[in-house]
């Protein structure tokens, strides 16, 4: 498997990509391309042309849940499809793999929203959508998890703001949050966007779907912003029990949460344009 990112708050000294306070990756692995997550804005593209990613022939478009930092690029790749497709460029039309309450209104401000901005039912207009609860393996190696149910007493014990269901607003605890997770020959790959379900709770859901105790690498963002101390101290000693191979925390980890972390693994920056491959 091969990852690169093309969004993420940070970018390399002298590489000349847009950077946003926001997430996209795109992974190859056994001939399907897939796309997770579109950032803001229409970065991702900008960065992906830069990087020589052709976006017109992805298998799979993955939402991790339903935050604008993760879903607003979408207007950007809706236009670039009709316009590719009005020039008359060969496309593949992507499957839409998301949790069922990835579209759900997220209230925020007297503004509107904090969730997509485009409709599921115009998003069907477009692509094929796949909507599931339980894990669906993309490759044979390659998993998206689903549901993250909640394993230890530290994570998850407040709820991010509201979510609209059913007319009304209710507590939000995320539960439309999808990680990825990747069996390698030197442990699993954990590949999450916001870490709202908690870190910890997300890599062991992965080792419970994927059959897989050893960690090879964690990337994608912790949600470690200003943690409370229990949560930073009792996440610090997990890590430190499992000993993963490598860390590659960014986006919603702040800089105090990586020093705390760099002490008990091996944390290694992330950019945009970086490239990991894994076998």
């Amino acid at each position: 498997m091969k990852l690169t990112v093309l969004v993420d708050n940070n970018t390399y000294i002298d590489k000349y990509f847009y950077g946003e306070p926001a997430v996209s990756y795109f992974i190859e692995d056994e001939g399907k391309r897939i796309l997770y997550d579109l950032g803001y804005s229409e970065a991702f593209i900008l960065n992906a042309h830069k990087l020589k990613i052709d976006l017109l022939t992805l298998d799979y478009l993955i939402f991790s849940h339903g935050h604008l930092d993760h879903m607003w690029g979408l207007d950007s790749l809706l236009r670039m499809y009709m316009e590719a497709d009005t020039g008359g460029f060969e496309m593949v039309k992507p499957t839409v793999v998301v949790h069922p309450k990835t579209f759900y209104f997220r209230p925020r401000t007297w503004l509107g929203g904090s969730g997509s901005l485009i409709s599921e039912e115009r998003v069907g207009q477009f692509f094929e959508i796949r909507k599931s609860e339980t894990p669906i393996w993309l490759t044979e190696k390659l998993v998206w998890l689903g549901n993250i149910p909640r394993s230890n007493d530290f994570e998850l014990k407040k709820s991010f703001k509201k979510i609209r269901i059913d007319s009304k607003d209710e507590d939000d605890y995320m539960e439309d949050e999808v990680a990825l997770a990747y069996k390698s020959g030197q442990g699993l790959v954990v590949i999450s966007a916001c870490s709202h379900r908690g870190i910890c709770n997300i890599i062991e859901y992965a080792k419970q779907v994927c059959n897989e105790e050893k960690i090879a690498d964690v990337i994608g963002g912790f949600h470690l912003q200003n943690p409370e101390k229990e949560v930073m101290n009792k996440t610090i000693d997990y890590f430190s029990k499992n000993q993963p191979k490598a860390l590659h925390a960014c986006h919603c980890t702040d800089f105090k949460s990586k020093v705390a972390l760099a002490k008990v693994a091996n944390l290694l920056e992330v950019g945009v344009g970086l490239a990991l491959e894994y076998k």
